[in-house]
C-alpha cells in the first residue's frame, strides 16, 4: 500500500522496469520498559501498528479490547509483535505507558508502547498513511485514525483495519497468518 515508484535498469540488454514500493522510514521511540525501539529492533519481523493515548476517552479503549484479540493469539510466536505509539508524549511518560501495559497484562516483548518527540509521532503517523494530530474540539484533545496497520518484515504496509470492527480485526489476524506463510515460504526458497 502507499505511493509507489517505478525504477527502471538494463539487465542483458533489456530495460526492466521494477515497482519500488512504500517503505516505513527508520524511526526510534522509547518503550514502557526505557528502551529504544526503532526500525532496526522489528527487522524481519511483522507488526501491528497503531496510534493512541492513554487519557482517550472515546475509541481507544475498543481499539485495546480488539489489540488484546492479536496479542492473545500471537503471543507466543516471535515473529509478530505489537507496536503502539501515544500521540499525547506530554502526558504518556514511560511510568504512564508502563502502568498502561501492566493494566492490560501484556508483555514488553511483544506489545510495545512507545513514546517520543510529537512531530516524530506524527510524522510516522503520515507514513503509515493515519491521522494523528492535536484538536482541542476533540474529546481528549486529540483526533486520530482507529486503524490498525499490518506491516511486513520489509516495513511495507500490507494492510490498514478498523481496530473499533471485531470482523476488520479477524481479516487482520488471517492477514497475519498469510505472511507468516509467505516469510515461511521465503525461507525455504
Amino acid at each position: 500500500m502507499g505511493e509507489r515508484e517505478t525504477e527502471q535498469r538494463i539487465v542483458n540488454g533489456q530495460t526492466i522496469t521494477d515497482t519500488i514500493y512504500h517503505q516505513i522510514p527508520d524511526f526510534s521511540f522509547i518503550n514502557q520498559d526505557s528502551q529504544r525501539v526503532t526500525s532496526q529492533t522489528l527487522a524481519g519481523k511483522i507488526y501491528v501498528t497503531d496510534f493512541f493515548f492513554t487519557t482517550c476517552p472515546t475509541i481507544c479503549p475498543k481499539m485495546k479490547s480488539q489489540l488484546l484479540r492479536v496479542y492473545e493469539k500471537f503471543k507466543n510466536n516471535d515473529q509478530v509483535v505489537l507496536l503502539s505509539h501515544t500521540i499525547d508524549p506530554q502526558h504518556d511518560s514511560v511510568a504512564v505507558l508502563r502502568d498502561y501495559a501492566g493494566r492490560l497484562g501484556v508483555s514488553s516483548s511483544k506489545w510495545q508502547f512507545v513514546t517520543g518527540a510529537k512531530d516524530s509521532i506524527y510524522a510516522i503517523a503520515a507514513q503509515y498513511m493515519v491521522s494523528a494530530a492535536e484538536d482541542e474540539k476533540e474529546p481528549g484533545g486529540f483526533v486520530h485514525s482507529g486503524a490498525f496497520i499490518l506491516t511486513d518484515t520489509n516495513r511495507h504496509v500490507r494492510g490498514i483495519y478498523d481496530g473499533t470492527v471485531p470482523e476488520q480485526v479477524d481479516q487482520l489476524m488471517n492477514d497475519i497468518l498469510l505472511l507468516l506463510a509467505e516469510k515461511q515460504q521465503h525461507a525455504q526458497k
